[in-house]
């Protein structure tokens, strides 16, 4: 059957700006999330769209956490509350966002050339209560996702209308506090603006430090519908504060130094903020936003103890402080391809990150010893796309996408001569790069309730622009080759999708990601680094089945072999790279106000070094939500980490030195960091 406009519409929104939600169809389907079948719509078995009512029935530990709601996607933590999370998905540890790509209100989460590791996605600026979908794109089949698009990409849409105005209060143990608020006020027929507040503040399990997290969060958005279209202009605002339990050596442990929720370094932390000011308009072929950021962080990190200064210690403050201006505009246009329904997209794509510092100090207790690096950084990026969607039977489709990416990097030396008596002026300069990515994939409808697809396409990370001008190691003095401004991704995918009756959302792929260069976290520089060529492969199947109006569970399985892929007498395993990964759930909700949820996640062993001799441990997690509704009231119960599982959230493989250890030796030893007990939180909310 061919499609109505209004579907070639609906299609073209989906699969070449699936980051912007540009029509009022757009908007049902992500109300409703997996209850609304995508077959028709989706252009791969690994794309999907979750919904505000989902959302807000799992219980999370962070907020960070909201990502997990992709197929095999892990989100960890191996600092404080405040920090980026640690993201896993498809192989990859992702560190704090390496290769995947995160949006909120078309807005760029991820930093380039960030002070702790490359495409740094700290979401801890996200009210989960005031998000309208996420719409996850996994893979590089997708013309409108350039830069850390490897496994994949994923947007935040925020409410325009709070349907049900509420506050919020939660409590919990470790003096946990946190307060919501959330409504709008119409205006007139055509104005409103929604407001939203978050209040946060929490002291950790930890034995020898309070976490004294102290998280502010503010929402304001107007939203002035129109005749033709819908324009919105969005503030949000974050502030935070934290100490950090960070990663610790196994050795520590076992040898009673410390526990396992000890600490040794007590003086880690950090600080953040974001204010952004962004304007969205969404017309009938049109889509465009405009947006500035400010942003800063100062983060104290000590991974390595007394290892390189056994006086000092090895703390060290990584610095970010910067501006980021960009926006991005498309139009699609329906027409006729050879006779058949086609919709064709363009778009282009501006960011530029002026960052008047990016730095590595060493510091002890949070006081400044000396500069390892300090530079100021403005790195500019353009990209234009074209994407078509043709129908060429009532059962075929074909997209096709091209895609043009353009980088420039300017770095300036601010240090000098640093504290390793190191002249780092050599490394200011210029640097520029481009790409050229195809895209495509062959959708196949076999019944209304079934949908095969095969894609392929590239894609793309930028590396660091201070590693694309280097000439002088920071710590050595020598002379370092620069890496590559723009490394290429090359995937394929094959999958299938099913919706039946209303009650079955079931999606099975396979897959295969190759990649010119992998980022790597290193565990004693706190920052990530170009490594070798990888490549990866595996298999994911989704299931969500609503056994009947109370009841539905959901099973997802991910699984993933990577390896380097050239040869290196160290071997080719990736260390962090997760082979398994298995989500379940199951929730429900009657008529009588009770609801609940339970949620289990299992992520397997992992290499921690290339030639696998060390591994990690798996970890299995419960959390558990129970409530009950009645009238304007809901009181809830969240039993976080249910069977207190003293499984690790994160572990690396490296050479450290502990205060007790003799002067001048190193230990390689496995670092960690422990899922946080099992903690009850209690809430009560009023909806208006």
């Amino acid at each position: 059957m061919k499609k109505t406009p209004i579907a070639l519409l609906v299609l073209a929104a989906l699969q070449a700006n699936a980051h912007e939600d540009n029509s009022h169809d757009i908007e049902k389907v992500t109300v409703s999330g997996r209850q609304v079948s995508l077959v028709g719509e989706a252009i791969s078995a690994s794309q999907g769209v979750v919904g505000q009512e989902e959302i807000q029935l799992r219980p999370i530990l962070r907020t960070g956490e909201i990502l997990e709601f992709i197929p095999g996607m892990v989100v960890t933590q191996h600092s404080g509350t405040g920090k980026a999370n640690q993201y896993f998905l498809r192989g990859f540890n992702l560190d704090h966002g390496t290769d995947f790509a995160t949006f909120v209100d078309g807005m760029p989460v991820n930093m380039r050339t960030h002070g702790h590791g490359q495409g740094y996605t700290d979401l801890n600026f996200v009210i989960p209560e005031a998000v309208q979908s996420l719409n996850y794109k996994k893979g590089v089949y997708y013309a409108d996702v350039g830069d850390f698009s490897g496994a994949g990409s994923a947007t935040l849409t925020t409410i325009n209308q709070a349907s049900t105005p509420l506050m919020s209060a939660t409590v919990g143990e470790d003096n946990f506090l946190r307060l919501v608020g959330l409504g709008d006020v119409t205006i007139n027929d055509t104005n409103r603006v929604v407001l939203a507040g978050e209040r946060n503040t929490y002291d950790g399990p930890w034995s020898d430090i309070d976490e004294d997290l102290d998280k502010t969060n503010v929402l304001a958005k107007w939203v002035n519908k129109q005749e033709k279209g819908e324009f919105s202009l969005t503030f949000m605002g974050y502030d935070n504060s934290w100490n950090s339990a960070d990663q610790i050596p196994e050795r520590a442990v076992e040898s009673g130094l410390i526990d396992e929720l000890g600490s040794l370094d007590t003086t880690v932390g950090g600080q953040s903020d974001r204010y952004s000011l962004s304007a969205n308009w969404r017309g009938d072929n049109v889509v465009a936003n405009a947006y500035v950021m400010s942003y800063s962080m100062n983060l104290w990190s000590n991974f390595t103890y007394f290892l390189d200064d056994p006086e000092n210690g090895d703390q060290f403050e990584q610095v970010d402080d910067r501006t980021v201006y960009g926006g991005e505009a498309s139009y699609w246009q329906d027409h006729t391809l050879f006779g058949q329904p086609s919709t064709t997209t363009i778009g282009t794509q501006v960011r530029i990150d002026d960052i008047d510092e990016v730095g590595l100090y060493r510091t002890q207790a949070r006081q400044r010893l000396g500069v390892i690096r300090r530079d100021e950084v403005t790195e500019s990026s353009v990209g234009v796309y074209v994407n078509n969607q043709t129908y060429w039977t009532q059962n075929l489709r074909t997209v096709l996408g091209l895609r043009y990416d353009y980088f420039d990097f300017d770095v300036q030396d601010l240090a000098g001569v640093n504290a390793n008596g190191v002249d780092l002026s050599p490394n200011s300069g210029t640097a520029s790069g481009d790409i050229t990515s195809l895209k495509a994939s062959a959708v196949y409808t076999l019944t209304p309730e079934w949908e095969l697809y095969g894609s392929a396409g590239q894609g793309l990370h930028s590396n660091d622009a201070r590693g694309t001008t280097i000439h002088v190691d920071p710590s050595s003095g020598d002379a370092v080759d620069g890496v590559d401004p723009l490394v290429r991704s090359t995937g394929v995918e094959a999958g299938l999708r099913g919706f039946i009756d209303e009650t079955l959302n079931a999606s099975l792929s396979v897959w295969q990601l190759s990649l010119d260069s992998e980022l790597l976290f290193v565990g004693d520089a706190g920052n990530t680094e170009a490594s070798r060529a990888s490549k990866r492969k595996g298999a994911e199947v989704a299931l969500y089945y609503q056994l009947d109006h109370n009841w539905s569970i959901d099973l997802e399985y991910a699984y993933t072999d990577a390896e380097f892929t050239d040869a290196a007498p160290e071997g080719d395993h990736i260390p962090g790279a997760i082979k398994n990964v298995v989500q379940a759930g199951v929730s429900t909700h009657f008529d009588n106000g009770l609801f609940g949820s339970l949620r289990a996640r299992h992520f397997g062993e992992r290499p921690l070094v290339e030639d696998n001799s060390i591994t990690s441990d798996a970890s299995t997690v419960f959390n558990l939500r129970a409530g009950y509704k009645m009238n304007n009231w809901v009181l809830q119960l969240d039993v976080l980490n249910l069977t207190d599982s003293d499984a690790h959230d994160i572990d690396y493989y490296y050479a450290s030195r502990l205060s007790t250890d003799a002067q001048g030796t190193e230990t390689d030893d496995i670092h960690y960091h422990v899922i946080e007990p099992r903690t009850l939180r209690a809430t009560v909310m009023y909806r208006f």
